[in-house]
């Protein structure tokens, strides 16, 4: 499930060479495609937020909350959470590179109970009282620079997270043939957008808004994108 780059960056070539605004090198796409595509990942967020105040709905395919959470799903993972040298916190799961950390999720015990989040000071206050206080039946953690502190101090393990990691920066791979030395697409060391396919419309607008083309009108987005589809359909029959 991705939006394929040599697709958006082929779209966006066409509207700029129909619009005779210049042109866009591959480096000048592939920055601008990174940040477009963090642009729209980070709004996620706030639009999953906005959501949850709201009335939602039944339907199948209309429910926003559960298109969202099918958006922000690509991107999320779970993992043990090591002891840290010091002993006194416990690190992130460690991931895979060129994998990064964006958000942490749920810290959960022994796989099967989920930690309370607390601010610091709160700490101060459940330990006045020994009902309120931190029990491994009622395990509290705070979390700060990206070190995750579990109270009470006697679970030592046992400690794993769900997370949400950063998408991978779009790469549009080319190599350089003669005569003409144009940039030829190539799948080796190309990296594919990994946003739902439904954004593809959506990352072809944006970039073409860094650009400096702003196209009101999505249909001829729309209309350009299957010009591309047509010639790769073209090209492999």
């Amino acid at each position: 499930m991705a939006v394929n780059v040599n697709t958006v960056y082929r779209t966006v070539l066409l509207i700029i060479n129909k619009e005779q605004r210049g042109y866009l090198t591959p480096d000048e796409f592939n920055k601008t495609a990174t940040q477009v595509q963090l642009e729209i990942f980070n709004e996620y967020f706030d639009d999953l937020n906005q959501q949850l105040r709201v009335p939602g709905n039944d339907s199948e395919y209309s429910d926003r909350i559960k298109n969202l959470e099918e958006k922000i799903a690509i991107f999320q993972g779970i993992g043990n959470c090591p002891a840290s040298i010091s002993g006194r916190t416990f690190d992130l799961p460690t991931l895979t590179s060129p994998y990064e950390f964006y958000k942490l999720g749920t810290v959960i015990y022994n796989d099967e109970k989920e930690i309370q989040y607390i601010q610091p000071n709160e700490l101060l206050e459940l330990n006045l009282s020994p009902i309120t206080k931190p029990s491994i039946y009622w395990p509290v953690y705070t979390y700060n620079n990206f070190k995750i502190s579990v109270y009470p101090k006697t679970i030592t393990n046992g400690i794993s997270c769900t997370y949400i990691r950063k998408p991978l920066n779009p790469i549009w791979n080319f190599t350089v043939t003669p005569p003409g030395y144009q940039y030829v697409y190539t799948s080796t060391g190309s990296q594919d957008f990994e946003l739902h396919p439904t954004e593809q419309v959506n990352l072809i607008t944006r970039i073409l808004l860094y650009s400096g083309i702003v196209i009101k009108d999505p249909q001829i987005v729309q209309a350009a994108a299957q010009q591309v589809q047509m010639e790769n359909i073209n090209s492999k029959s």
